[in-house]
């Protein structure tokens, strides 16, 4: 008897658990699409030279940090459940059941519900896990070709988690039934958040931005007395003061409204520091901006702390702006007769503002966390196609063997050898080379050799036959100078302002063999390698091979290309052979260390295919919160909203009309925490691409991330319109004639 009333009613509330099931379907979808890579049964053709065991186990613990996440969707979306059938439950336990029975007859509905969505999100995940295998194969530059199959192993880890979930949260709503008085059941949906006038958090909210607005300005008086200089630009003049007054005018505002507070209450200090924010976002983007245009030398400790003063000006300007939602609709309805009695206009303004003072710090949350959402969904191909540009950057040779001197003391300890043992290695292991170049680099000056300032190293020098013999290596041109001149490598991070003002201030370079005029061309940035260059510099000097002879050779490197890439166990030997060979630091202080392409392209690529992988996987589970949240919090008063739609069908209003005063309703609910989310999540996105535009240029390119961000926004707007399609469905069905 028990099994026909728990599928009668799954029968009958199966259009309620729309969302429910929606929401379960997307997390089982995403659960096993991410872990899927991780099956022992999964065997991607990457190549010989990568090692897959590293991916898999670091996609292990990405997903288990990521799924604490899933728990709490679970637990929410059972409680709207839960809450949505008390009126039913105490109606049930007055006919007479009890209340132990109605617990366990609901527990097995949901858990029978949450089955049909893991299934059906199984299914789905085969889907997803094409596209993960897409990007794992797209970061390994190997060709794309589907293979539609289910791994046992990832069905039951994505089983048994979400079993677990469902008994442990069924578990918690049997006590929560059993232990809940009837009358409570029967008043439950009647319950709504703290009204507006009492709620404390904007509040508190407004007191800690206060409270940070001061501190900005005692910062910013601070950065003005130790950076400022009346010989700077007009611009970095304006950012030192604005710096400094626009969190004042926050104080004096506040100041102001303190003086009068009896009058103007609370609710007048809010609309001042809402767009007393927008000044001090502006100042606080112009102090990054500004350092690295006219290069201000602030300290990396400056530039992140107006990062963080960023940061809480938009969250505040998101935090003002939901607050003040219902008091701009009151008062658009208020002040415009016209606009209040035209159609349904007041019915709509009185249902969004009575539902907005309710839920205010709800909204406000749900936007944080969107903004959150976004942030990750821009950061995750930024950081992706910045590590993979910057490993093309310097993993150009197979083999890059490299010393350094910033520990030696005595000349007589630099080194001179050719590295013969890893000669003897290749030859052992028939390994063709196609190119082989050991060359040193000097220093302009021997009394350099003393010169160990961090950050302030002397820029060496490289011979142009070692300097062509390299470009050769990696099909460049040869570069050709005259007596008497010399010309630079730069590295790709460097700006186009950085070469500028280095070139404009050494038109000729002192050396031990004389002084050496700037060539016509006067810089390279091909790129060379990142050990080819000193510590701390971005530049290398490249001077006739005369010149050379006569100076002091610092550092000993040799480049090698290999016929075919070296496998991951051959490249693993030969960086332990010359671990023993040459020791990390030599006796003499010499430091000695190779980097093999082999090694380098298998560990980053795994790293950044994992973080790109969670921050995907971890901006999709926020977004299904939230929208989980906005669609469950309409649901939950849907039923009450039928007498409201009853009266305006007796008073004469169409279907159509009522249909389009839902869409409205539901518009705006959706659209003002999402809206208000992107347009904060742009901002920060924004500032994100300002401070490392320098990286994208050099590594990722304006063009490809463009491509990338607009298929993330895609994937919102499909997330999105899934949930606002269920919810106006649902809404529809529950105010029903």
């Amino acid at each position: 008897m028990y099994a026909k009333l728990i599928l009668r009613s799954a029968r009958r509330s199966a259009r309620d658990y729309l969302v429910y099931i929606l929401t379960m379907t997307i997390c089982a979808a995403l659960f096993y699409g991410f872990l899927s890579i991780s099956s022992r049964f999964y065997q991607p053709d990457i190549g010989a030279e990568y090692n897959y065991s590293m991916l898999s186990d670091g996609m292990k613990m990405a997903i288990c940090g990521v799924t604490l996440l899933l728990l709490f969707l679970i637990r929410f979306a059972n409680r709207y459940m839960l809450r949505s059938r008390q009126k039913e439950f105490a109606l049930e336990a007055v006919m007479g059941m009890e209340q132990r029975t109605i617990a366990r007859l609901f527990f097995a509905e949901t858990l029978l519900m949450g089955g049909i969505a893991v299934l059906l999100g199984i299914g789905l995940g085969a889907v997803c896990s094409q596209f993960v295998t897409a990007l794992l194969l797209t970061s390994y530059d190997q060709a794309y070709r589907p293979v539609w199959t289910l791994f046992p192993d990832t069905v039951l880890w994505t089983a048994g988690f979400f079993l677990m979930s469902f008994l442990a949260v069924g578990l918690f709503n049997t006590r929560t039934i059993r232990r809940t008085p009837i009358l409570s059941m029967l008043s439950a949906q009647r319950e709504n958040e703290t009204p507006l006038q009492k709620s404390r958090w904007m509040q508190g909210v407004a007191a800690l931005y206060l409270v940070l607005a001061a501190a900005r300005a005692v910062q910013g008086v601070r950065l003005l007395a130790q950076y400022g200089d009346s010989r700077l630009a007009l611009p970095v003049q304006i950012m030192f003061w604005a710096n400094i007054l626009a969190p004042a005018g926050l104080l004096v505002w506040a100041a102001v409204w303190a003086a009068r507070r009896r009058k103007w209450r609370f609710p007048v200090l809010v609309p001042g520091l809402t767009i007393g924010a927008l000044p001090c976002i502006l100042s606080a983007v112009s102090l990054p901006v500004l350092q690295r245009r006219y290069m201000l030398g602030l300290g990396a400790e400056w530039v992140n702390q107006w990062l963080v003063f960023l940061l809480a000006d938009l969250l505040f300007l998101l935090c003002g702006v939901i607050w003040l939602a219902s008091a701009l609709l009151a008062w658009r309805k208020d002040h415009s007769p016209d606009c209040r009695y035209q159609g349904t206009n007041l019915f709509y303004f009185g249902q969004m503002v009575s539902k907005l003072r309710t839920t205010s710090k709800t909204m406000a949350l749900v936007s944080i966390t969107l903004v959150l959402s976004v942030f990750l969904f821009a950061a995750a191909p930024v950081l992706a196609g910045w590590a993979n540009g910057y490993l093309e950057a310097r993993a150009v040779y197979d083999i890059q063997i490299y010393s350094r001197y910033n520990d030696v003391r005595e000349i007589s300890a630099l080194p001179q050898g050719d590295y013969d043992a890893v000669t003897r290695f290749l030859d052992e292991n028939g390994v063709d080379t196609t190119a082989d170049c050991t060359f040193s680099l000097y220093l302009p000056r021997q009394e350099d050799f003393y010169s160990r300032v961090k950050y302030d190293f002397p820029t060496a020098a490289i011979s142009l036959s070692d300097y062509n013999a390299l470009r050769a290596m990696l099909g460049l041109a040869p570069v050709t100078l005259a007596e008497g001149e010399f010309t630079t490598q730069w590295k790709a991070i460097a700006t186009e302002e950085e070469r500028e003002a280095f070139l404009a201030a050494r038109p000729a370079v002192d050396t031990d063999a004389g002084t050496l005029a700037l060539a016509a061309q006067p810089c390279y940035t091909d790129p060379m390698g990142e050990t080819f260059y000193n510590s701390y510099t971005d530049v290398v000097y490249v001077f006739p091979d005369a010149v050379c002879e006569q100076l002091l050779p610092v550092m000993r490197c040799r480049y090698i290309r290999t016929g075919e890439p070296l496998d991951y166990e051959t490249a693993r030997a030969l960086e332990q052979l010359f671990a023993d060979s040459y020791p990390e630091r030599a006796p003499g202080g010499t430091e000695y260390a190779i980097r093999l392409r082999t090694l380098q392209v298998n560990s980053t690529r795994a790293s950044t295919f994992v973080l790109q992988a969670s921050l995907l996987y971890g901006a999709v589970v926020l977004m299904v919160i939230c929208l989980t949240v906005l669609s469950l919090q309409q649901l939950l008063d849907a039923g009450q909203y039928r007498y409201r739609f009853s009266v305006l069908r007796k008073l004469g209003v169409e279907e159509t009309e009522i249909c389009r005063l839902v869409v409205r309703q539901l518009g705006f609910w959706f659209g003002l925490p999402v809206g208000t989310a992107v347009v904060t999540g742009a901002a920060a996105v924004g500032c994100l691409l300002a401070a490392v535009q320098a990286e994208i240029q050099a590594y990722i390119g304006f063009g490809a991330l463009a491509v990338q961000l607009g298929m993330t926004a895609c994937i919102l707007l499909v997330l999105l319109g899934c949930y606002f399609v269920s919810t106006w469905a649902l809404f529809q069905r529950a105010i029903e004639s």
